[in-house]
């Protein structure tokens, strides 16, 4: 008998030992570069977020380091009349809004966030180089006005300024939809004390974007106005590359969540099964709406989502 309760209370205790060695990991489904279960104390929080800020204050300051002045480049260089500088500078800018939905679902459904960010990061810092060489190169940009006469801009200019221009605007794709949300999952949802802290990081994040976009709008439209193109350009891009190698540096502390599908196609998943059970009778009990017992969700590391009476 005495042996038989010895076994059972070291049974008892089993659970108990499993439960404190659980609360050292994650509980939202995260992992490490690796993939492998990270350590709350080793990984994400604070500790990880100066490098996505990083990297985020510097894509606004070279976005916004193009954007603010591009018309007057546009027309000073280029020697574009202002309705066709007014159109190409709004197309560009739409572009940039349009291209987040591209980085959106190739993170989601393929590459997963850090890989999108890093990807499309580098192409923007191409975007960034290509642009510099654009406004530097003698051979790249028009030459300047003579008295009244101002040449125009080749095929070939055009081509290669458009060319830095729209490789911004993919880039900024990649970006802009991944890096708040990646900085999001360095704070574990299942805990209280990191799910506080998880709303601070986007007030430093939206200051973040501010910085760079002050930064932008006075000193570096100051450089490309009085100093020159070339480097106007050409110091946004050296804050991209820096962004890049910090963001980089900072991955053996990141946390990591799996790409869970597009949820554009979850979305019309959803609008098909309503239009097809239309005339099906809801159940008095709610549980049995959900397709997994359970808190968790069929998408690793999210949770079952509340069923409300609104827009019924």
């Amino acid at each position: 008998m005495g042996s038989v309760e010895n076994d059972s209370s070291l049974v008892e205790e089993a659970p108990l030992l499993q439960d404190g060695e659980s609360r050292q990991y994650t509980g939202d489904g995260s992992v490490d570069f690796k993939g492998r279960p990270v350590l709350k104390q080793n990984t994400g929080n604070w500790r990880a977020c100066p490098f996505i800020l990083g990297d985020e204050c510097c894509e606004r300051l070279a976005y916004y380091g193009i954007a603010t002045n591009l018309v007057t480049y546009l027309t000073r260089k280029l020697h574009e009349g202002n309705v066709s500088a007014a159109r190409n500078v709004t197309t560009w800018q739409g572009t940039c809004y349009l291209t987040p939905l591209i980085g959106a679902v190739v993170a989601d459904s393929y590459l997963g966030r850090y890989w999108t960010i890093a990807v499309f990061s580098t192409i923007y810092f191409i975007g960034m180089c290509t642009l510099t060489l654009s406004a530097s190169v003698p051979g790249l940009k028009p030459a300047e006005c003579f008295d009244s006469v101002c040449p125009s801009a080749t095929h070939a200019q055009y081509a290669v300024f458009f060319f830095g221009l729209y490789l911004i605007a993919l880039g900024t794709g990649g970006i802009k939809p991944c890096v708040s949300s990646f900085g999001a999952d360095q704070f574990d949802d299942t805990d209280p004390q990191e799910r506080i802290k998880k709303g601070s990081f986007f007030n430093w994040f939206y200051f973040s974007i501010n910085i760079g976009a002050l930064v932008s709008s006075s000193f570096i439209v100051w450089i490309q106005d009085n100093a020159g193109w070339g480097l106007g350009f050409g110091i946004p891009a050296i804050f991209m590359g820096l962004a890049i190698g910090s963001f980089f540096l900072g991955t053996p502390l990141y946390r990591f969540q799996k790409p869970g599908g597009s949820p554009i196609t979850r979305m019309c998943q959803v609008v098909v099964a309503s239009v097809q059970k239309k005339n099906l009778v809801v159940p008095e009990d709610i549980s049995l709406l959900y397709e997994t017992p359970g808190k968790s969700s069929v998408i690793e590391g999210s949770r079952k989502l509340e069923h409300t009476d609104e827009l019924r």
